[in-house]
């Protein structure tokens, strides 16, 4: 079954909610953790990091909304995608989840096979979304933004830090011209004590890296630089 091996993680001080959800998420493929308790939820991410996780609001000790906060400010859980389920069906609550980085709400009552279509869609826009963290340009060229590699023709290139962010901002918006002066400050911000040439040398420089794929980077007399196919 497509489903099987993610894992998503169910928080909830209802016991027979947990169970509802759990059974019907199994049938569905998935593997599931549930937990009572926020102490013991975030003792289990210690260890491990589900897939995804659906977020009771009203809980005992600290709110949904706090442990949402908690999760998407710290960097090792912030790209797992959560789905906050609650009796609360006020405009304003959806709002605040939503603000503080849920992926998606569900109001109890709720139909468990709406829930079950729910998580589908939103592992899908998530794996579609890890997808877009490795940049492919003229077939030749591939930026893996997590990884931190850049490979042309399949040849793992070697970088240097600066020159693999300036291919990071280039490529984030492919044809978009950079001055020198945003691409100084996308790099070194207001502690920037370098001149605007500097990012000559750092383009020339990789530009020589890229091989063949070097001519992806443009340069735009008197303005700055562009990566366009």
């Amino acid at each position: 079954m497509q489903n099987s091996g993610k894992l998503i993680a169910i928080l909830d001080d209802e016991e027979h909610i947990l169970e509802l959800i759990s059974l019907h998420l199994k049938k569905a493929g998935y593997n599931t953790k549930e937990f009572a308790t926020p102490k013991a939820f975030l003792k289990f991410l210690e260890k491990q990091i589900p897939q995804l996780i659906i977020l009771d609001i009203m809980l005992p000790e600290m709110d949904g909304y706090e442990i949402c906060k908690y999760l998407k400010s710290n960097e090792k859980f912030s790209s797992v995608p959560i789905i906050m389920l609650t009796a609360k069906a006020e405009e304003f609550d959806k709002i605040l989840g939503l603000e503080l980085g849920a992926d998606d709400y569900v109001t109890k009552p709720f139909s468990p096979r709406e829930l079950v279509a729910r998580v589908k869609a939103v592992l899908r826009r998530q794996e579609i979304k890890d997808k877009t963290r490795i940049k492919e340009i003229g077939g030749i060229l591939k930026i893996d933004l997590d990884k931190y590699e850049v490979f042309v023709e399949g040849k793992k290139l070697d970088l240097t830090t600066t020159e693999f962010r300036i291919l990071e901002i280039l490529s984030s918006r492919k044809g978009i011209v950079y001055t020198r002066d945003q691409l100084l400050d996308n790099l070194w911000g207001q502690e920037k004590a370098v001149l605007d040439r500097t990012i000559d040398v750092h383009i020339k420089n990789l530009r020589e890296k890229l091989g063949k794929a070097g001519k992806f980077i443009k340069n735009v007399r008197g303005v700055g630089y562009k990566i366009e196919e």
